[in-house]
């Protein structure tokens, strides 16, 4: 069996290599078809990365990466190509030889290439790098790019300081992962200033463990609060039976995904997050005691699903651009951009068949995309179409032909299973934590669908509860606007969960 996890390795790093020569070939050969139906040439191969991420099921992102290493191991370092062929190197490895290489020119990068051949074992496999692990082979390789070339490498150390950049991943169990690169002395000097704090907090008294005292002082010092939302917009997308009848159907944090119920409730009502002895939900979570609210307000914005398929429902504008409450039931509905693999967040609100086509401005023809995926869909050869589904679905077409289907994630309550006649109409709640005012109508102009009668919604405020278990739901006012027309049937204007 030890022999056949080797052998299965190895035919993995076979592959890769025959994955980047397929990649290289695939590109040259869109090149010279574009070059022949007269495209530009600095927008010939615009969309080869796209295809070839559809391809091996990855990101748009991920899928550019692949192809720059295809090209520089096929082009520029064929000792490290052989390498992964011969199953002496990953694919991970082998991209990290490529990316530590990249402020080469191309002769210093062959240079490398050549240098590292024994080292890595393509000819004995008896290399003083065989049997290494990823820091050894990113010191060798530093060390030989910087022999040939000091000056571009230490140019390159002075430029990344304009790759500083801030991002968000999710974590396990409602948690996040914020990560800041910046230069050394800046990330220091921040971690320095974190740790005498929590230093200081904790000879105090402080019960707080030493990281947690840091992560709460850098959150206070960012926002301004310690909660870290009074003025930011959190939008949460849940039921109506979780958030009023302690429902266990788990909820939807935009930005991040699924999160459980009683964290969800918790939240909105403005509770700490540590358990307590208070009742449980329907899914056995203990649900914490409600204490003084954090002073924060939380609208509820009400987005209704159709019956059994869970699909939210349509709104139409004539406008060119979507208007900004289409823009939000995009962001609701779409939750990451659309194109397949790719969860990258929305940047673009997009028509699917393009405005210039005659294609509507309507949630049926509009879709959430980030901005690399949108440009892409863009050059020749790709056409997107809406396409029937159990929920919106798109049709992408490639140069190539080939097609990939996106459909719209369900949202929180939809019974997958129980889809078709009989089910049930739900309703789904965007939960939106900020100020008085910030939060705007779901939607500006609504079109009739369906029965074509009015349904009108309106917002409703969450006031944080001061002591005991009270919710107090006070309505927005008079003036709402009709936002949301339900397929097949009349939603009363008073309707209000009590």
């Amino acid at each position: 069996m030890i022999d056949q996890l080797r052998e299965l390795e190895d035919l993995k790093s076979l592959a890769a290599a025959k994955q980047a020569r397929i990649a290289v070939a695939f590109d040259l050969s869109q090149r010279r078809e574009q070059a022949a139906a007269g495209v530009p040439a600095k927008e010939q191969g615009t969309s080869v990365a796209a295809q070839v991420a559809l391809a091996r099921r990855e990101s748009p992102a991920r899928g550019g990466r692949l192809l720059g290493l295809a090209k520089a191991l096929t082009t520029e370092m064929p000792h490290t190509l052989a390498a992964l062929q011969s199953g002496q190197l990953n694919e991970w490895r082998a991209t990290l030889i490529v990316k530590e290489t990249a402020c080469l020119s191309a002769e210093d990068r062959c240079g490398v290439d050549e240098e590292l051949a024994a080292d890595t074992g393509t000819l004995s496999g008896t290399g003083s790098l065989a049997g290494a692990g990823d820091r050894a082979i990113l010191a060798a390789v530093r060390a030989a790019a910087y022999r040939r070339d000091p000056h571009s490498v230490a140019r390159r150390a002075n430029q990344a300081v304009n790759d500083r950049t801030v991002t968000l991943r999710p974590a396990p169990d409602t948690m996040a992962r914020l990560s800041a690169l910046l230069p050394v002395a800046q990330g220091v000097a921040a971690y320095a200033a974190l740790t005498r704090h929590a230093d200081t907090a904790r000879s105090n008294g402080d019960d707080r463990s030493r990281g947690a005292a840091m992560a709460d002082r850098l959150v206070e010092n960012i926002t301004g609060t310690p909660a870290g939302i009074s003025s930011i917009e959190v939008q949460l997308v849940m039921t109506d039976r979780t958030l009023f009848q302690a429902d266990s159907e788990p909820a939807r944090l935009a930005g991040y995904g699924i999160v459980p119920a009683h964290w969800a409730r918790q939240t909105i009502l403005g509770q700490p997050e540590r358990p307590g002895p208070g009742p449980a939900d329907s899914a056995g979570a203990p649900e914490t005691d409600l204490r003084a609210g954090s002073g924060t307000d939380v609208w509820l914005r009400r987005v209704f699903t159709a019956p059994g398929t869970g699909e939210l429902l349509a709104m139409d504008s004539k406008a060119r651009l979507f208007p900004p409450g289409l823009r939000r039931f995009l962001q609701v509905r779409d939750d990451t951009c659309r194109t397949p693999y790719c969860d990258a967040p929305i940047r673009h609100h997009d028509h699917i068949i393009p405005w210039h086509q005659d294609g509507p401005t309507t949630s049926t023809n509009g879709q959430g995309l980030c901005e690399a995926c949108n440009h892409t869909k863009e050059t020749p050869g790709f056409s997107a179409t809406p396409v029937p589904g159990p929920r919106h679905t798109v049709e992408l077409k490639t140069p190539t032909g080939h097609t990939y289907h996106s459909t719209a994630p369900p949202p929180p309550g939809t019974n997958l299973e129980g889809a078709g006649a009989g089910a049930p109409a739900g309703t789904a709640a965007a939960v939106a934590a900020c100020p008085p005012g910030v939060a705007a109508p779901l939607t500006e102009s609504a079109g009739a669908v369906g029965s074509g009668a009015p349904a009108r919604r309106r917002d409703i405020r969450l006031q944080p509860p001061a002591t005991g278990t009270q919710r107090r739901l006070n309505e927005r006012g008079p003036k709402a606007k009709p936002a949301v027309q339900v397929l097949g049937r009349v939603v009363p204007s008073d309707w209000c969960p009590a």
